[in-house]
C-alpha cells in the first residue's frame, strides 16, 4: 500500500489522462477482475442488442451503450455479479445491400450466376469489417463489456437455437405460408415486415390523379376515383366505396362536355372550390345516397389486360368501411396486387382467389410485364408519366396534379417501398394481442409513457409477423416441403436434420443444406428446403436464448437469467427488437423477456436534421473524445433530454461546457485537498494524514455538518433514483453536488483547510472534504469512469486499509458503493444553507441593481428569513459568507 501521495498539477489534459486511466485497467484487467471478484454473489442479467459491424458506431451507438454501461456498472457496485456479453448481427439486409453495391448485383439471376457459395462468402468476408474500430471505440469510451466472449447470430449453435425457437412456434400451429400484399423493397427485392417498413417514413411529392370510371348501365356517368400511385392503375380490378357515408351525382358546369360524376359528397372539395362549379343531379329524396346504394354496380376497366377476370366479378364498386373522408374522392380504386386494404376487400368479394393475384406492372418504358420485382423507384416514376399521358389521350383523366405525404421508405436501401403480394411465410402475432399487452404491463419502461402510449399503441395493432426473407446471406427457414407443399418437415436442430438427411452437417447457411434432402413419409418423393431465409430481427429476438445455445446448452443457465433484468436501446426499437423480443418470449414461454428497459430518444444534428455522413453535418464522435475526453461526452449526452426518450440537437459547445462547469471544478477540489493535505505533512513531519470513516471525529463545525449532510442525502437519492431507472434525474443532482462543493464548501473554508485556524481545525476540514471526494468518486464512477478512477488513485494512498471492506482496492471500480449515513443527515441545515444561498443570490442582485459596494454587510441587502430556527443557523454560518 503505497502512502505518499502525489502533487496533482493545476492544469490537466483529460484525454491524455483517460488514456494512462485505459492502460491502467489493461495491466490490472480490470474487468475481468470485477467478474472474478462478484461471481458468487447474486446475478444481475443483461442482455446486449446486436449491432451490424458493417459501419462506424454512431452517436445512437455511444448514447445506448452509455446507459447499459452506466447501468451494469452502478449493479456491480451494488453488489451483483453482471455479465456482460457483446453481441453481433451477422445477417440480413446491412450486408447484402453492400455487396450488391460492390458487384454490381441487380437480382436473384446475377446471384445464381455466381453462385450462392461464393455470394455467401463475400458476404462473410465483410460482416466483421469495422469489429476492430468498434471494439476500439467502446472502450476508449469507457464502457466494459466482453468482446472474447461475444456472440454472433452466424455462429452454428447460435443458428440451431434459432432454428429451435422456430420448431417450437411451428409445432404451436404459429407458422403458416400466405399471400398477403407486403412492403417490398425493390432495392433489396424482398419483403420487409411490418415493422420495418415504418422505420423511415419521407415526405415525398407523388403524382396525384383523378381518373374517369363510366358505369356499363350508363357510360355518360362515371364514378371518380382517385390515386397517387398512377402505375397501379394496369391491375385495377374493382372500386370501392364506404356503404354508410353519403355520395352524390353531379354535372359539372365549366366544363362543355358536361360529364357526369359520382363521389363522395363530403369530398367535393377534391374537384371543385366552389359549389357554383356543379350542379347536383338524380336528388331521388335527398341530394346524396349512401355509397352501399352503389355496391354491384359494374363499370369499363381503364384497360383490359384483366377482362378475363370479370367473370368472376371484377370491375365492380364493391363496399368497405375503409374508405374514408380525410382525403381522396371517396371512392377508391383497387389493385388488389399492390395494396393490402385492395386484397383483403377483393378477397371478402370474391373476386381474387388465395395465393393467385393478377398482376400487371409497369417498366420504365410504359410497357406492361409480368414481374415487379426489379422496379426501383425511378422505374415507376417513369411509369407514372406514361400512365398519365395515356389517361389523357383516352380522356379518361379529370384531373392530374403533385400530392406531399409521408411514404415509406427502405430502411436499408433508402428507397421507396412498393407494396405487393408476396408468397411469405408468417408467424401468428394477431390472437395474442392481449398476451402482448399483459406481459407489456408487467415491464417496467422508463420513461414510463413508452409502455403505454408509443409500444401500446403498437401493439394493440399487432399484424402476423412476415418471417422469411427472399435472400441467401441468413439463417435458412428449417422447412423440407414437398413440391404440392403439402407434406412439410420443420427441423429443429442439427441432429435431427442430419439423422432425417443422413448427411453429417457443421454449417447451416445455404450453401451447405440447400441440396439435402429428406425422403418423404407420405411417398411423395424427396422434400426440398423452402428457399427463404429468415427476417434478421427474427434472429436478434431469439438472442436471450440463442447467445446461450439454448437449449442444446446452458438450459440451467437461461433459465436463471430469464426475463433480463435490464435492457437499453433507442426508441426506434419499440417497432424493432423490443417488439420481437416480446412477440418470441410470448409466444414461447408467456411471459416477458425483460424487466426494466431504458429508451432513449434520438441524436440530431445540431441544425435538427438527422446525422449524415454525406452532409457531415455532425463532428465525428472520435473527434469530440480526442478533445474533450470520454466521460465529458458520457456526461453531455446523459445529462439531456435524450435519456427521456426525446430528441438532443447534439452541439459540440456542449461538451466543452461540461468540461469547463463540471469537471475543471471539481479537478480542483480535488487539486486542493491533496495540495493541502501536502503542506500539513510538510509542516508537522510528525503527522500522517489517514482517513478512516470508522474513527473520524464528529466535527461541531457548521460548514462540515452541512456538506456532509448535504453528501448523504445525494447518496440516499442517488441510490433511489438508479434503483429506479431514472439517470435523467441523477446527473443533475450531481452537477449541482460539484458547483455546492467547489463554490461554497471549498470556497467558504478556504483557510481552515491550509490550516490558518490550527492543526486540529485543518484535519477535520481536510478530513471533511476528503470524505466527500471519496463518496463523490464512488457515486460518479458508473458514470464518469476516467476521472473517479484518476483521484482514487491518488487518494487511496490516504485511505487507512484498516477502514477498507473490499480486499482488492486497486482500483474505484472494485469498491462497492458508499452506504447512506442517516446519522449525518440534518435537513434543517441543509434547508438554511439553501435558504442562505437564495438571500446571497438575492443579495447579488440588489447589489448588481444598486450598484452597493462588495463588502457592503449581507444584513442591509436581504430581507430576515421568517424562521427564528433557519435564521439562527444562517447567523452561524453568516461569517463565513461575509469572509
Amino acid at each position: 500500500w503505497e502512502r505518499m501521495v502525489q502533487q496533482v498539477p493545476e492544469n490537466i489534459n483529460f484525454p491524455n489522462e483517460e488514456e494512462k486511466i485505459l492502460t491502467l485497467w489493461k495491466n490490472l484487467n480490470c474487468f475481468k477482475e470485477c467478474l472474478k471478484q462478484s461471481k458468487n454473489r447474486p446475478r444481475f442479467n443483461f442482455y446486449d442488442g446486436p449491432p451490424f459491424a458493417t459501419g462506424l458506431p454512431h452517436y445512437g451507438h455511444i448514447l445506448a451503450g452509455t446507459i447499459k454501461d452506466i447501468v451494469t456498472r452502478f449493479a456491480h457496485q451494488s453488489g451483483f455479479h453482471v455479465e456482460r456479453r457483446f453481441g453481433w448481427d451477422c445477417h440480413g439486409l446491412p450486408v447484402e445491400y453492400e455487396i450488391d453495391k460492390t458487384l454490381g448485383i441487380k437480382g436473384p439471376e446475377d446471384v445464381a450466376k455466381m453462385g450462392i457459395e461464393a455470394y455467401n462468402k463475400e458476404c462473410r468476408g465483410i460482416v466483421m469489417r469495422y469489429a476492430k474500430e468498434w471494439e476500439f471505440s467502446v472502450t476508449r469510451l469507457g464502457r466494459w463489456i466482453d468482446f472474447e466472449n461475444d456472440y454472433k447470430t452466424l455462429y452454428p449453435e447460435f443458428m440451431e437455437s434459432v432454428w429451435w425457437v422456430f420448431k417450437q412456434l411451428y409445432d404451436k400451429g404459429l407458422v403458416y405460408r400466405g399471400v398477403k400484399v407486403m412492403p417490398f423493397s425493390t432495392a433489396c427485392n424482398t419483403p420487409l415486415s411490418n415493422f420495418e417498413s415504418h422505420q423511415n417514413y419521407k415526405d415525398v411529392q407523388d403524382p396525384s390523379v383523378t381518373v374517369s370510371f363510366p358505369l356499363e348501365e350508363d357510360p355518360s356517368v362515371s364514378l371518380v376515383a382517385w390515386t397517387t400511385t398512377p402505375w397501379t392503375l394496369p391491375s385495377n380490378l374493382a372500386l370501392c366505396v364506404n356503404p354508410e357515408l353519403q355520395y352524390v351525382k353531379l354535372r359539372g358546369k365549366y366544363k362543355a362536355t358536361g360529364n357526369i360524376y359520382i363521389l363522395m359528397e363530403s369530398r367535393l372539395v377534391a374537384l371543385y372550390k366552389s359549389d357554383s362549379e356543379y350542379q347536383i343531379l338524380d336528388r331521388q329524396v335527398h341530394k346524396w345516397f349512401p355509397g352501399i346504394v352503389l355496391k354491384g354496380k359494374k363499370y369499363k376497366p381503364l384497360f383490359e389486360y384483366f377482362i378475363q377476370c370479370k367473370e368472376k366479378g371484377a370491375f365492380t364498386v364493391v363496399v368497405d368501411g375503409y374508405v374514408k373522408e380525410e382525403e381522396g374522392t371517396g371512392v377508391v380504386h383497387q389493385a388488389p396486387y399492390f395494396g393490402a386494404d385492395d386484397y383483403r376487400v377483393c378477397m371478402d368479394f370474391n373476386i381474387i382467389q388465395k395465393d393467385s393475384v393478377p398482376v400487371c406492372p409497369v417498366d420504365a418504358s410504359g410497357c406492361f410485364t409480368a414481374e415487379v420485382t426489379d422496379f426501383a423507384g425511378q422505374y415507376v416514376k417513369d411509369a407514372d408519366k406514361h400512365i398519365i399521358r395515356w389517361l389523357k389521350e383516352k380522356g379518361r383523366l379529370i384531373h392530374s396534379t403533385t400530392f406531399q405525404h409521408s411514404y415509406p421508405f427502405c430502411w436499408r436501401s433508402d428507397t421507396p417501398l412498393i407494396y405487393k403480394a408476396v408468397p411469405s411465410w408468417f408467424v401468428r402475432v394477431e390472437h395474442m394481442v392481449e398476451k402482448l399487452l399483459e406481459n407489456n404491463a408487467q415491464c417496467y419502461w422508463v420513461p414510463d409513457f413508452v409502455r403505454e402510449k408509443r409500444f401500446g399503441n403498437w401493439l394493440k395493432d399487432a399484424r402476423d409477423w412476415a418471417i422469411s426473407r427472399n435472400r441467401y446471406w441468413g439463417t435458412p427457414i428449417p422447412l423440407w416441403v414437398s413440391e404440392d407443399l403439402e407434406e412439410v418437415v420443420c427441423v429443429g436442430s442439427i441432429a435431427e436434420l442430419e439423422e432425417l438427411s443422413g448427411v453429417k452437417v457443421t454449417d447451416l447457411h445455404r450453401e451447405s443444406i440447400d441440396d439435402l434432402r429428406i425422403p418423404s413419409r407420405r411417398g411423395r418423393g424427396a422434400l426440398r428446403r423452402v428457399p427463404e431465409v429468415f427476417d434478421c430481427w427474427f434472429e436478434s429476438g431469439s438472442m436471450p436464448y440463442a447467445q446461450g445455445h439454448y437449449p442444446f446448452q446452458g438450459r440451467r443457465e437461461l433459465e436463471d437469467a430469464f426475463p433480463a433484468d435490464f435492457i437499453a436501446e433507442g426508441i426506434d426499437q419499440t417497432r424493432g427488437w423490443f417488439y420481437t423480443l416480446l412477440v418470441l418470449s410470448t409466444a414461447l414461454f408467456g411471459k416477458p423477456p425483460f424487466k426494466n428497459v431504458i429508451v432513449n430518444g434520438l441524436v440530431l444534428a445540431s441544425d435538427g436534421q438527422k446525422m449524415s455522413k454525406r452532409k457531415k453535418n455532425y463532428p465525428d464522435p472520435m473527434h469530440i473524445v480526442n478533445s474533450y475526453g470520454a466521460d465529458a461526452l458520457r456526461l453531455y449526452l446523459i445529462n439531456s433530454p435524450v435519456v427521456r426518450a426525446e430528441n438532443l440537437r447534439f452541439k459540440e459547445e456542449g461538451v466543452r461546457d461540461i468540461l469547463k462547469d463540471v469537471f475543471l471544478p471539481w479537478y480542483n477540489a480535488y487539486r486542493f485537498l491533496v495540495q493541502n493535505v501536502l503542506i500539513l505533512q510538510h509542516k508537522d513531519e510528525g503527522r500522517e494524514f489517514l482517513y478512516n470513516e470508522n474513527t473520524v471525529k464528529e466535527s461541531n463545525n457548521i460548514m462540515d455538518k452541512w456538506i456532509l449532510s448535504f453528501t448523504q442525502s445525494l447518496i440516499q437519492f442517488f441510490k433511489a433514483e438508479m434503483a429506479a431507472y431514472r439517470l435523467y434525474t441523477v446527473v443533475p443532482r450531481l452537477v449541482k453536488f460539484v458547483d455546492v462543493l467547489t463554490n461554497w464548501y471549498v470556497r467558504m473554508n478556504r483557510r481552515r483547510l491550509k490550516g490558518e485556524n490550527g492543526t486540529e481545525d485543518c484535519i477535520m476540514a481536510l478530513e471533511t472534504l476528503f470524505s466527500v471526494l471519496f463518496s463523490m468518486c464512488r457515486l460518479m464512477a458508473p458514470y464518469t469512469p476516467f476521472i473517479t478512477e484518476l483521484m482514487y488513485q491518488n487518494l487511496k494512498t490516504l485511505i487507512d486499509p484498516a477502514s477498507v471492506q473490499e480486499k482488492n482496492t486497486e482500483s474505484i471500480h472494485y469498491l462497492m458503493l458508499p452506504q447512506v449515513r442517516e446519522d449525518l443527515i440534518d435537513k434543517k441545515i441543509e434547508s438554511a444553507v439553501s435558504c442562505l444561498q437564495s438571500v446571497i443570490e438575492l443579495g447579488r442582485v440588489i447589489r448588481d441593481r444598486k450598484t452597493i459596494p462588495v463588502k457592503y454587510p449581507l444584513k442591509e441587502v436581504v430581507v430576515i428569513h421568517q424562521d427564528p430556527e433557519a435564521l439562527e443557523n444562517i447567523r452561524s454560518l453568516e461569517k463565513y459568507v461575509l469572509e
